[in-house]
């Protein structure tokens, strides 16, 4: 047997599952495709979350694309990050030429184009259903984690997320936890305290400060109602997996919004799915493109609840996807959670990239048909080296693998075409309805407005009394003087006559004289 059956046989007893599977290429051998050497993933184990990676340019969005196709066809629902804008083709089919015929050909499958069912989906100003969620849903704990909170602001937070529930208070938006915060520190503080304790004005800064600072990179257009609904992620077109798109190319820039969202999101699902238990496919898989900008700006215990959520989540039947350049990107807690790993090439420029694509071949299953680290740099557009977990979990034969082309189009929506599909959504003007029903701001505000116009009666109260007192204080004063001066006036007569008639005795003594 030569080298290359004895790969070929290697590779199809390593893919060949019992239950159904996704194909994504075939294997090579020496940058030569082998006939029959199909690679594919079980969907059993699509649960386990996985890593797609390579250099810029290398194809790691379209194998994310091609990955969702095949998902959908299967009736798998799918949600995508869509970072770069480039995901949306997805609604529209993809074009043939002779590459794509000669690619396909050697995986040993035709090439039929065709359009996927999409949902557009939003968290900013982008078009698309609005997601949204309220502070209460997040609890003390998670917003505490969001703003970077220390154990004494999270105290604070804790004991004011408890103030706003037993005061029947909903904290829905930023607004109203910062009018929360006001409310403590000025007019209900002595209500407050007598209640639940002295909190210092230095930690209610400090809070203030971290929600401005979420502020500013748009947290206030997530936080809010209608909150989203994460069962509507696992919606069917007829026998096809919905493939929601949420389109977040206004908000690269910000990554602390997006890794809020993302937690959010992640902790929702968690909380909201039943458990699955060891089901043959996956109830939702998520891709997250460019997912270093989810751990870029991660605090510790931002990072901590996201590794904590990936290991737990995929008893929920959920599958988490990180796409990324390089492995690294993504922290190891998290790296050694991800059964499934696609990765692209890499580019040695440097003394330093070099040790970089060795210490990434170290994640790889040991292969007798490739030098591994040598091939990462030699692999071309639209290949990568594959490895998954079989059905009893064990890590599949690792192949240098030429991947499906996209059924798609490889490229973006045009306006009109984006402004179709958000015409024909069946979910965008429930969740894009604007709605302010009351909550902690309305109603600190009205007994604030209210405590402030009892003040202004009692000190208006306090002024008439004042006015009136002085008045009769000076009417007094004034009575006081006229009869003092009467007083006054009657002594002098009196002394006058006393005086007189004293002079006249002494006069009238002389004249007897």
């Amino acid at each position: 047997m030569s080298n290359k059956e004895e790969f070929a046989q290697y590779v199809i007893e390593g893919n060949t599952f019992k239950r159904d599977s996704l194909l994504l290429g075939v294997a090579m051998l020496d940058g030569e495709p082998v006939e029959g050497a199909q690679v594919k993933i079980p969907l059993k184990t699509l649960n386990r979350h996985g890593l797609i990676a390579g250099a810029t340019g290398t194809g790691k969005t379209k194998t994310l694309q091609v990955m969702a196709e095949r998902l959908s066809l299967k009736g798998i629902p799918c949600l995508l990050m869509d970072l770069k804008g480039d995901l949306s083709g997805l609604a529209q089919p993809g074009e043939n030429n002779d590459h794509i015929v000669w690619r396909q050909g050697a995986i040993g499958e035709e090439y039929n184009p065709g359009a996927m069912p999409i949902e557009l989906l939003s968290i900013s100003g982008e078009p698309g259903a609005k997601m949204r969620a309220t502070v209460s849903e997040f609890g003390p704990v998670l917003f505490s984690k969001i703003l970077d909170l220390n154990d004494t602001q999270s105290g604070v937070m804790a004991v004011v997320f408890k103030y706003c529930d037993d005061n029947n208070m909903p904290l829905v938006d930023l607004k109203d936890v910062k009018q929360t915060l006001k409310y403590v520190m000025e007019d209900g503080k002595k209500e407050f305290t007598s209640e639940y304790g002295f909190i210092s004005p230095a930690s209610i800064g400090a809070i203030s400060r971290k929600i401005v600072e979420i502020e500013q990179q748009g947290a206030d257009t997530f936080f809010g109602e209608r909150s989203f609904e994460v069962k509507d992620l696992c919606r069917k077109a007829g026998d096809r997996g919905m493939i929601s798109i949420l389109r977040l190319t206004d908000i690269q820039d910000r990554p602390k919004l997006f890794s809020t969202f993302m937690l959010s999101l992640l902790a929702e699902v968690y909380n909201t799915f039943p458990e699955q238990g060891d089901k043959d496919e996956p109830e939702l898989c998520i891709f997250i493109d460019e997912a270093h900008l989810v751990f870029k700006e991660a605090s510790d215990a931002l990072l901590e609840q996201i590794e904590a959520i990936i290991k737990l989540i995929r008893s929920k039947g959920v599958g988490v996807y990180f796409c990324t350049q390089d492995p690294t990107d993504i922290p190891d807690a998290v790296l050694g959670q991800l059964g499934l790993k696609v990765q692209h090439a890499l580019r040695a420029f440097t003394a330093k990239d070099r040790k970089a694509i060795k210490k990434t071949a170290e994640n790889y299953p040991i292969s007798n048909f490739y030098n591994t680290d040598e091939t990462l740099t030699s692999l071309g557009i639209g290949e990568a080296f594959i490895t998954a977990l079989n059905e009893k979990g064990i890590p599949t034969p690792l192949a240098a693998t030429l991947l499906c082309a996209p059924k798609t189009r490889m490229d973006v929506l045009t306006k009109t075409e984006i402004k179709d599909i958000v015409n024909s959504s069946d979910i965008i003007r429930y969740y894009n309805e604007e709605i302010d029903k009351e909550s902690a701001y309305e109603i600190l505000t009205e007994k604030m407005k209210n405590a402030a116009e009892k003040a202004k009666v009692e000190e208006a109260k306090k002024e008439e009394e004042r006015k009136s007192g002085g008045s009769r204080r000076r009417s007094s004063m004034k009575e006081k003087s006229f009869v003092e001066e009467m007083s006054k006036n009657t002594m002098v007569r009196q002394l006058g006559r006393t005086i007189v008639r004293e002079i006249t005795r002494g006069l009238l003594g002389i004249l007897k004289k």
